[in-house]
């Protein structure tokens, strides 16, 4: 047995030299890629993480894209030094990308669509959005999906096209946001008060900031109450704790400065009919 493999590959020598060869160089190549797309992929985390404006989600996604083009082009490579006829495949690779591309025209709008989203910068993760009839905190975005978490911990996974096919509302995007605080005081209670009420509150809330300065106003006179409004601006991350807070803090100071919140109430006019 020994005798027979020594005869084969004496006979074939300059064979298994040629594959023996071209085995090396392509395991040297894909170890080349693999190292290549290593680096990139370094070099773009720095870059997300040193660049405000650079995009960690952008990042990500161009790592992959990267990964897959210089992986397919090593591919194309081997297969050219084993002899294979390149041109033919890449034609034929061409034809049958154009079928796929047919039979996967949602899945590939939704990569469009995360593209685009990405070049527009439309949210990042961490911000809250809301499209349609779903809200959440983005959690992370791929070629395909969005995921995002909702304040109530549900998890929602949502392709990419149905979030660039409508209109889109990011609440963190600006830094900052309006809060409108509304409390109701009776038609009997001075509205001089109120106002003098709601502007302590806005002066002594350091969170509300100075520009736009806060605004008190009578916002519409109710059916059983004049509704009065503070309108104030604030960080996006202080928003719901501020609302929260200033919410019961309004409650308090205004019994406290004799003013009263009145029940809503309605007047019922019983009219007696001449004839009973």
């Amino acid at each position: 047995m020994k005798d027979i493999i020594f005869d084969i590959l004496n006979t074939h020598r300059d064979f298994f030299d040629s594959v023996g060869r071209k085995a090396a160089f392509s395991a040297a190549l894909l170890f080349t890629a693999r190292i290549l797309v290593w680096i990139i992929g370094k070099l773009l985390r720095r870059a997300a993480a040193r660049i405000p404006r650079f995009d960690e989600t952008f990042a990500s996604m161009l790592r992959i894209v990267i990964s897959y083009a210089v992986f397919i082009i090593c591919i194309i490579m081997i297969l050219d030094v084993f002899g294979v006829n390149t041109t033919s495949l890449i034609a034929l690779l061409g034809a049958a990308g154009v079928a796929v591309g047919l039979a996967l025209k949602d899945t590939l709008s939704n990569i469009a669509a995360g593209i685009i989203l990405l070049l527009l910068r439309s949210y990042r993760r961490g911000d809250t959005i809301e499209f349609g009839a779903f809200s959440g905190t983005v959690k992370e975005m791929d070629l395909f999906t969005t995921t995002l978490e909702t304040a109530d911990g549900i998890f929602i996974s949502a392709p990419n096209g149905a979030i660039w096919g409508v209109p889109l509302k990011n609440y963190t995007r600006n830094g900052r946001r309006r809060m409108e605080l509304v409390v109701g005081v009776s038609y009997s209670d001075s509205i001089d008060t109120a106002f003098e009420v709601m502007r302590q509150i806005a002066a002594e809330e350091t969170r509300f900031l100075p520009e736009p300065a806060p605004q008190v106003m009578v916002q519409s006179l109710g059916d059983s109450c004049v509704n009065i409004m503070l309108r104030a601006w604030t960080h996006t991350d202080a928003y719901w704790p501020v609302f929260w807070q200033q919410t019961r803090n309004i409650k308090e100071k205004i019994e406290a400065a004799g003013l009263s919140i009145p029940f809503p109430q309605r007047d019922v006019h019983i009219k007696k009919d001449s004839a009973d």
